[in-house]
């Protein structure tokens, strides 16, 4: 589904990441994580074109993804992004801001047909009832949920997040993770999640890929994350166990 090669990414000459290298297949929830501050957000704004990359490739479906893109392109089409402020445009209904993707990139659709599309999706979220609501009428979790049906609005092969759980309770975390993996399961759409959030990442992640000092420091699967034995990783997953050490 995806793949890097050696990518290098920054802001002006500075370099936060350097030679990433991994793939993602279909339907995989593949996770991103690391301390705050190792490139885990650079790396998504690198694939997507929000930052391009300042060397090596990228490949999407096999097809080289060469950024900047324009904005009608394909790519753009079969991508979905949830922000991690959810990024709903306050001057829009919920409603609305679902239709927006579908009018950007096909206006020849019609304003009903946009409209049922983005209620399916709603649907699908559990806010059909609350289409008509602006965004600040919304509680945090109500957000989130509608940036993710926005975000499936063009039925898109991959979805990226952000820190998807960012400003939220507990119990509204782990109701949004469960939301995630059951439409994983039903659609069978690809998830690229960032995310330092230990139990979300113990919830929802199939394969982990974890950043530290520029590289890459472990790539495969959760499990296999679970039980490696380089300290870093060991660390970031039993976090409560080396502070009583400190201590």
């Amino acid at each position: 589904m995806l793949r890097t090669e050696n990518l290098t990414a920054g802001y002006g000459a500075g370099t936060i990441l350097e030679d990433i290298t991994f793939q993602i297949e279909k339907g995989e929830r593949f996770v991103v994580l690391g301390e705050s501050g190792c490139g885990k957000s650079t790396l998504m704004k690198a694939i997507v074109g929000l930052n391009p990359p300042l060397s090596g490739k990228i490949f999407f479906h096999e097809e080289e993804i060469i950024h900047p893109m324009p904005e009608n392109s394909d790519f753009y089409k079969k991508i979905g992004i949830l922000y991690q402020n959810s990024a709903l445009l306050n001057s829009l209904t919920l409603e609305e801001n679902i239709m927006l993707p579908i009018t950007m990139h096909y206006p020849d659709f019609s304003k009903k047909t946009a409209r049922d599309i983005a209620d399916e999706k709603l649907a699908m979220v559990n806010l059909y009832k609350d289409r008509e609501k602006f965004p600040q009428e919304l509680s945090g979790g109500m957000k989130k949920r509608g940036a993710l049906a926005r975000a499936l609005v063009l039925d898109p092969d991959i979805i990226f997040f952000d820190e998807p759980q960012a400003g939220l309770d507990p119990v509204t975390a782990r109701d949004l993770d469960m939301l995630f993996i059951k439409l994983n399961e039903q659609l069978g759409t690809t998830y690229f999640i960032v995310t330092h959030e230990l139990l979300s990442i113990k919830r929802t992640a199939q394969k982990v890929l974890m950043l530290a000092d520029k590289h890459v420091l472990f790539s495969g699967t959760f499990d296999g994350a679970m039980a490696s034995e380089i300290f870093k990783v060991q660390r970031f997953f039993n976090v409560d166990k080396y502070s009583k050490n400190r201590l």
